[in-house]
């Protein structure tokens, strides 16, 4: 991580903020399984704003950005395509009885799988197109695809930020922005299970009265 980092400080600004949208939309809208550094390219967002190479409100929004955009063309992709391209990943990466089980999962928890997978990095390249591929309602999917993309990207650009000031205080920093974004997650994801009960539990009712 810390030389793709020094890799993207080493261009110009506007390259490295570019950087910045274009890798978490790569790679979450590439062929399931690809990992690309873009955490690694948001936190290196977040460095820069520290030093004043970039405003970090235009850091947050290209972060943020491509975050959400690449996932969303990742579910289109899936929609179309995603049974042939699930079927081609290498069966000791993902099994097909394990693929199925998870696209099962992705219909009936998809708030909270769609949000929890933006923390896992293989997880960022499978979920959008396991999502369309399992055919899930697409406003769902916008929906709780544009809170995740929108909670990831801000920690890890603070992260960065909190972690310009030097090498010495990463380590801390890391562990801070580590902690940071594992509570919102956990925010997250507590609202995400509560709205999947209340809809299951008005479904439940509306089965009664039918």
């Amino acid at each position: 991580m810390d030389r793709v980092i020094e890799h993207l400080l080493a261009l110009p600004a506007w390259a490295a903020v570019t950087m910045v949208f274009l890798l978490p939309a790569l790679e979450a809208s590439s062929w399931p399984g690809v990992v690309l550094p873009g955490q690694s390219a948001v936190m290196a967002g977040g460095v820069l704003a520290y030093h004043g190479k970039a405003p970090i409100a235009v850091v947050l929004a290209a972060a943020v950005l491509g975050a959400v955009a690449g996932p969303g063309i990742g579910y289109a992709v899936g929609r179309r395509w995603g049974g042939a391209m699930l079927a081609r990943l290498p069966k000791r990466l993902v099994k097909p009885a394990d693929l199925d089980r998870a696209q099962d999962r992705l219909r009936h928890l998809g708030a909270a799988a769609v949000v929890g997978a933006r923390f896992i990095g293989v997880l960022r390249t499978l979920v959008p197109v396991m999502s369309g591929a399992a055919h899930m309602p697409y406003r769902r999917f916008l929906v709780w695809n544009a809170v995740g993309g929108s909670v990831w990207a801000v920690a890890w650009v603070l992260m960065g930020f909190a972690a310009g000031s030097g090498a010495q205080r990463g380590g801390a920093a890391e562990a801070t922005g580590l902690l940071v974004a594992a509570a919102a997650v956990v925010v997250v994801l507590r609202a995400a299970m509560r709205r999947i009960r209340a809809g299951r539990s008005a479904g439940s009712g509306l089965e009664a009265h039918s």
